[in-house]
């Protein structure tokens, strides 16, 4: 009984959170809803024994992908103006989207096909331990070489930034540090001896 109370509270928080996310005008404000609303998915994980899927949730998104967003946010001058200006112009498709994705969810759980009960039992079928003993036993056996070229796109993600960011293009300018520290008073200053005028009062 007293799961069910917690779960309650915290899905009403989650909701909550997730409103002001979508309706808060300040950026910083929504970004700091929605760290919110990882922290309660987070704790409906563990209350789910999902221990693993938790913790991953709080230090990848909390702790590392949020705090980015929050500084680019705090950083950048958005101007709030035309984010709400946008925002009024697309409500109306973002709403048609979002109910066609509610009537697909509900058609699909809705048909009997899907048992969540038993997801993933068979994969875990003979496999004693905790949850995440379970997820590395299926994902270093069932799923290694998805996993594996997954790894690998991620790394040539990666490498393709790296060279991206770090390339020569034409017409930029770049700083070269060692001729900047070499540099000397005469090759920034140059002293230019003008006559004075004279003025004419006539």
């Amino acid at each position: 009984m007293i799961e069910k109370v917690i779960f309650y509270v915290f899905a009403a928080i989650l909701l909550g959170a997730a409103i002001l996310v979508i309706t808060a005008r300040n950026p910083v404000h929504s970004a700091l809803s929605l760290v919110l609303v990882f922290f309660t998915s987070a704790a409906l994980w563990l209350l789910a024994e999902a221990e693993f899927l938790g913790i991953a949730l709080v230090l990848v998104y909390v702790g590392a992908v949020m705090v980015l967003f929050l500084f680019v946010v705090m950083m950048l001058d958005i101007n709030t103006a035309v984010l709400r200006e946008g925002f009024a112009r697309y409500l109306p498709l973002g709403a048609l989207v979002g109910v066609v994705m509610v009537l697909q969810m509900l058609l699909v759980l809705g048909s009997g096909e899907v048992d969540l009960a038993g997801l993933g039992s068979e994969a875990a079928a003979g496999t004693t331990g905790n949850n995440v003993r379970l997820i590395g036993s299926v994902l270093y056996t069932v799923y290694v070489y998805p996993f594996e070229l997954a790894a690998m796109v991620l790394l040539l993600a990666i490498i393709a930034a790296i060279m991206l960011t770090h390339r020569r293009r034409g017409g930029t300018k770049h700083q070269n540090i060692n001729s900047q520290v070499r540099t000397r008073k005469e090759d920034r200053l140059r002293m230019v001896n003008m006559p004075s005028e004279r003025r004419n009062d006539s």
